[in-house]
């Protein structure tokens, strides 16, 4: 019988690649984000008009010193998953990562989705024009594009697995010509796997486009039937589940971040049913990928290792980070 033997949650912002005297330059692009919305009420807002909100001690939040200190706490917490990772040594790796219109599109996008072809190609994103941060994640994106090796086999089990426990799940075995895997599992690849590349089953959540998004509640249990998958299969492998995503982005909102880690941490179902909606928008909807790896890895205890806001403008817009893992 394979086993879960390990929970790992990231998250995967470009900015985590972006030293802190660049962080201004994603300020700069917060003023352009149609992706921002007013706390607590969910209201979509314009960068001017976030800037009409209080936002009390602000500015003690936007030093060099700050950004750089944070910068440094990123840099460890991914070190921290990459060592944990590396100790436990699985043999697949199952990761939950929502897409951002790399291989689906707002017109034909899955509530949820597993790939499970023997490859799935990555490669860096165009971003057109390029500024000095962009040439900073080159890191991120590392890597030329590049087949990874999917556990099809697995894969394949999981998706039977979870037809026969009611999810409508869709699968795909191919991406398309010219299209890669969302970056939220090239993210693993490249700052977590480091030289040792692992087979993975990569599972896709809609996190982001309405009108399908699975609920936080949704994608937890999506997670407890991914373990009975996993625990059904009668193959004798160690198994690692991760979370790729999140926290609050691109509004920082640290409330919502607290609630979502002690609900994660006490494994309280009620409290994460009774998470509002609309407080988990655009990034920080990346969520709900934390909440299936911690429904898959519910036999295990969680250890946050830390949680890091990283502000990077007065009008309260930045990415915070999050990195745990669950043993």
């Amino acid at each position: 019988m394979a086993k879960i033997v390990l929970g790992i949650g990231t998250s995967h912002s470009p900015q985590l690649s972006v030293p802190g005297d660049l962080w201004d330059t994603y300020a700069e692009r917060d003023k352009r984000n149609p992706g921002l919305y007013r706390i607590p009420d969910g209201k979509h807002v314009t960068y001017e008009e976030l800037l009409d909100e209080p936002h009390p001690g602000i500015e003690k939040q936007l030093t060099s010193e700050v950004f750089q200190a944070r910068h440094e706490a990123n840099q460890a917490g991914i070190s921290k998953l990459a060592e944990v990772m590396e100790k436990a040594n699985p043999d697949v790796i199952v990761m939950f990562g929502d897409d951002q219109s790399e291989v689906f599109s707002a017109d034909f996008m899955p509530a949820m989705c597993v790939f499970w072809g023997d490859t799935v190609p990555f490669s860096r994103r165009s971003f057109g024009n390029r500024d000095a941060a962009m040439e900073a994640i080159d890191g991120y994106y590392s890597r030329p594009e590049k087949e990874y090796p999917v556990h099809a086999k697995l894969g394949k089990h999981i998706i039977e697995s979870l037809s026969t426990d009611d999810f409508d799940i869709m699968h795909a075995r191919t991406i398309g010509e010219g299209k890669s895997i969302s970056h939220a599992f090239g993210f693993v690849w490249n700052r977590l796997m480091g030289d040792k590349i692992t087979q993975t089953v990569p599972i896709h959540i809609n996190t982001y486009f309405s009108p399908n998004q699975p609920t936080p509640l949704r994608s937890w249990e999506l997670g407890q039937s991914v373990r009975k998958a996993v625990e059904s299969w009668d193959n004798d492998l160690r198994v690692a589940v991760l979370g790729s995503g999140g926290f609050s982005h691109f509004v920082v909102d640290e409330e919502i971040d607290q609630n979502c880690i002690k609900a994660l941490e006490g494994k309280n179902t009620k409290a994460i049913g009774a998470l509002p909606l609309e407080r988990l928008q655009s990034g920080t909807s990346e969520v709900r990928n934390w909440f299936a790896a911690a429904g898959a890895a519910e036999e295990l205890d969680m250890h946050m290792v830390d949680y890091v806001p990283c502000y990077r403008s007065v009008a309260g817009t930045g990415c915070a980070m999050g990195f745990a893992y669950w043993s």
